[in-house]
């Protein structure tokens, strides 16, 4: 059995390389966790748009049955200045998949214009009712492909390792209603252009999402959220997640949705201590795939009053 799961792991490895033999990269669709309680990860425009500086961590797949299966680490954090009009953040990401590593470190800046919509909502929920925020990032991302300890022999796409560095730009719009948001971001405009390997081609996806916050005064401690995330990549066919998740009062949190052509997503979360907030991800593979299902996990960090309610 012990030979049978190497065999398996080192098949993987390379099925997972030879896909990406042609060197093209890019972040990792974020899980259900991470755009739907982090979307500064994905949009600069979400920098400061929270009432205080938060802190959070993700990952995924770093309980996957198989070695080389795909796994993300990220680490940010944002906040506000000048009345809340500026926003500035920062962050790490870190994906792995194969012998294919990519760990991206930015910087982020959003400037906001607020209306008063005086709309109705629930008096515990933290953001900013009324804002359209625009945001740029600009970061460095390192590429590392280690093609040689594959052990493939005879074949020059995978003779020698690829070792390279690329700046990025990246820019994000956003609209954020008491009722509803929506926003489109990129993470690199520059694609490879600037890439300090020749090897390297760089296909950066674009974002949009849209969600939608279903409130009713004859219950005030619930809200459904029902959210759509698109992901378009040259090359890649258009995929989608529908997501649908249900808050008690900053409390605690239980949510689903679907993956096209991928995953059934599933999450539960819990806020502890007015500061701290953990959201478990569960991604439920649909296609088959070898690389089994996903567990993922965020934690966040909010300053001041945190995610107290009154």
């Amino acid at each position: 059995m012990k030979i049978n799961k190497t065999i398996g792991t080192l098949a993987l490895g390379v099925l997972l390389s030879i896909l990406s033999s042609n060197v093209m990269w890019s972040q990792q669709t974020p899980t259900f966790t991470e755009y739907n309680y982090n979307p500064f990860i994905i949009n600069a425009a979400y920098a400061g748009l929270t009432e205080n500086t938060e802190l959070s961590m993700s990952n995924s797949g770093f309980f996957n049955q198989f070695d080389g299966s795909p796994r993300t680490f990220s680490l940010s954090g944002h906040g506000s200045l000048n009345r809340n009009k500026v926003g500035l953040g920062a962050g790490i990401i870190r994906d792995q998949i194969g012998v294919t590593t990519s760990t991206s470190f930015f910087a982020s800046y959003s400037y906001k214009i607020f209306f008063d919509f005086k709309s109705n909502r629930p008096y515990w929920q933290l953001y900013d009712a009324g804002v359209l925020s625009f945001g740029i990032t600009a970061g460095l991302q390192q590429y590392q492909d280690n093609l040689t300890q594959l052990g493939i022999i005879g074949d020059q796409n995978f003779a020698q390792d690829i070792n390279g560095s690329i700046p990025t730009i990246g820019l994000g719009f956003l609209f954020n209603h008491a009722s509803f948001y929506v926003g489109v971001s990129t993470p690199n405009i520059l694609g490879d252009a600037l890439a300090t390997d020749d090897n390297i081609n760089l296909n950066s996806p674009y974002y949009g999402y849209f969600g939608y916050r279903f409130f009713n005064n004859r219950f005030q401690d619930l809200m459904i959220k029902p959210n759509v995330l698109l992901k378009y990549e040259d090359g890649a066919a258009l995929q989608a997640d529908i997501n649908v998740a249900v808050s008690f009062r900053n409390k605690f949190e239980i949510g689903t949705g679907y993956r096209t052509n991928n995953s059934i997503n599933i999450l539960a979360g819990i806020y502890v201590f007015d500061n701290v907030r953990a959201i478990y991800n569960y991604n439920l593979a649909t296609n088959d795939s070898p690389l089994g299902n996903t567990h993922g996990l965020i934690l966040s960090y909010q300053f001041g009053d945190g995610y107290a309610i009154d």
